[in-house]
């Protein structure tokens, strides 16, 4: 750091996203130290804060988020789920961002599960930079999750709050068709895996995309049952049309921009 010490600060912004999201709302109760003893703390703005500490010695920052938020955006936790996407959490270190990223997690319960395209080293997960780490979404729960593998490419689908008559294989296999077709109008998949991250609540349509996965939110009544006609109802095609949508700006808007 130099002289006046560390900067950080909270995106304002999800890549991709068309709106200004205005994250650090969301943050309370900010302390820092270094060895133990506590570092004077100046807010900037409302999203930046500067940290007065010297070199060498790691800086840890602690603090509080709101993670109620019932969308694809920002951050939810209760004891069925946890969903956040790292733009909602993680300070971004001035002068850093092009370094290693590591998040690690605790007190996950036993039974359950990770769902995440971040890449995972055994003791948590790493992101080559700043830009990666905001660009993947984490789904945790005791979800209901399934895989399929469209042009070579493999790919999942969790989906957290489904009926016990929720038809996962009928799902599987109208996403896979959908992917294989997609892949096959652009030439070639820019990853090596990709997940489809949805949440199906009591009502609610809408979806985030990220460079190799999407979180999604749609009203239950949308997923296929067990007893779905051959002929999919309207409420089946919109969702398989937020699929759709969210997986094209995979190519379109997450690799193809305007100069």
């Amino acid at each position: 750091p130099d002289p006046a010490g560390q900067v950080f600060s909270l995106p304002a912004w999800i890549p991709g996203s068309y709106m200004v999201r205005e994250f650090a709302k969301h943050l309370s109760g900010m302390t820092a130290s270094q060895a133990g003893q506590p570092c004077g703390l100046t807010q900037l703005d409302k999203a930046q804060w500067q940290a007065d500490c010297v070199a060498g010695v790691p800086l840890v920052v602690t603090y509080s988020v709101y993670a109620f938020d019932p969308s694809v955006r920002t951050a939810w936790l209760d004891d069925q789920r946890a969903f956040f996407n790292p733009s909602s959490l993680c300070l971004r270190v001035q002068g850093q961002e092009a370094q290693p990223h590591r998040l690690s997690l605790a007190g996950v319960p036993a039974d359950w599960h990770v769902a995440t395209e971040m890449p995972c080293n055994g003791a948590g997960y790493e992101a080559a930079t700043y830009d990666e780490l905001l660009d993947h979404p984490f789904e945790i729960g005791a979800h209901w999750q399934g895989e399929f593998v469209a042009e070579g490419v493999p790919h999942r689908v969790v989906v957290a709050g489904a009926w016990p008559s929720f038809d996962g294989a009928r799902l599987l296999a109208d996403v896979q068709r959908i992917c294989e077709a997609q892949i096959r109008f652009w030439g070639e998949a820019p990853f090596q895996r990709y997940s489809f991250l949805l949440w199906a609540v009591d009502d609610g349509h809408g979806g985030l995309e990220h460079r190799s996965s999407t979180a999604l939110i749609c009203a239950r009544r949308e997923l296929p049952t067990r007893t779905e006609p051959a002929v999919p109802g309207d409420g089946y095609v919109r969702l398989l049309g937020l699929f759709s949508h969210e997986y094209f700006h995979a190519w379109n808007v997450k690799r193809l921009r305007p100069d």
